[in-house]
C-alpha cells in the first residue's frame, strides 16, 4: 500500500489561485485506506473549496487511478464535466496523479492533493508501517522475511552494529532493533544459521531510477 497525507488546504488553495471550476479525482484503494482519497475526504476537501469561493463540478473515484484503464474510464465517463472545469484536483499518491496528467485525452491542469509518504503495510490497530523499500534486491529469505535495508536505522546487512541497547536502536530508543527482531525469528524457525552467511553489498544499480518493468 501506498501511504499519503493530505496538503495543507492553503497549499491546495495556492496551486488553484485564479481556477474557479475544480473536478476532484481521488483513489479508490491505499488514499481511500489512507482517508486522503475516498467518499468522505473529497466531501471534506469540497467544502473546504467552496467556503474560499471554488465550484467543485463533479468528482470521480478511480477503483486504482495508477491503473490506465481504471483511470481513463473515469475520465471518459466524466470528460464534458471535466472539460468545462478550470482543473482536476487529484486526492491520491503521486503515481495516480502523473496517471491522471499521462492518459488525459484533451488540455487541462491536473493539480497535487496528497503528498506520498511511503510504502506500507497496515497492522491490526490501523497504523501504517513502512516495512520494504523496494530495492530490487530482497534480503527477506535469509533474515526471517524482516527487512534489515527498510527497519535497520542504518540499513546494514551482515547483523547489528553494537549499538542497541536493552533491543532497542540507538538512533531511535523507540524503535525494535531490527537485528535483534531478525535474530529471534530466526531462532524460532530454527534459521540461525543464516546469520553465518555473508550478504555482499548492495547492488545499487537494481534500484537506479526510474524502473521499468514489462509483465
Amino acid at each position: 500500500m501506498i501511504i499519503t497525507k493530505e496538503k495543507d488546504i492553503k497549499n491546495i488553495l495556492g496551486y488553484l489561485e485564479g481556477e474557479n471550476r475544480i473536478f476532484i479525482i481521488g483513489c479508490g484503494e491505499c488514499s481511500t485506506t489512507c482517508k486522503t482519497g475516498g467518499e468522505a475526504d473529497i466531501k471534506r476537501v469540497k467544502e473546504l473549496l467552496e467556503k474560499e469561493g471554488k465550484v467543485v463540478t463533479g468528482y470521480a473515484i478511480p477503483s486504482a487511478p495508477c491503473v490506465a484503464a481504471k483511470v481513463k474510464l473515469e475520465l471518459a465517463k466524466n470528460r464534458k464535466i471535466i472539460e468545462s472545469s478550470d482543473s482536476i484536483l487529484v486526492l491520491a499518491c503521486g503515481l495516480g496523479i502523473q496517471s491522471v496528467k499521462d492518459n488525459l485525452r484533451f488540455d487541462k491542469k491536473v493539480h497535487v492533493g496528497c503528498d506520498t509518504v511511503f510504502m506500507g503495510a497496515v497492522d491490526g490497530a490501523g497504523t501504517f508501517l513502512e516495512k520494504c523499500t523496494a530495492c530490487g534486491d530482497c534480503v527477506l529469505e535469509l533474515t526471517g522475511l524482516i527487512c534489515p535495508i527498510t527497519r535497520c536505522s542504518k540499513s546494514l546487512l551482515n547483523g547489528p552494529c553494537g549499538g542497541q541497547d536493552k533491543g532497542k536502536c540507538e538512533v531511535d530508543k523507540t524503535r525494535d532493533c531490527a537485528w535483534i527482531l531478525i535474530y529471534n525469528e530466526l531462532k524460532k524457525q530454527n534459521k540461525l544459521h543464516l546469520l553465518k552467511k555473508i550478504k555482499a553489498p548492495k547492488d545499487h544499480s537494481k534500484s537506479t531510477r526510474p524502473h521499468q518493468h514489462t509483465v
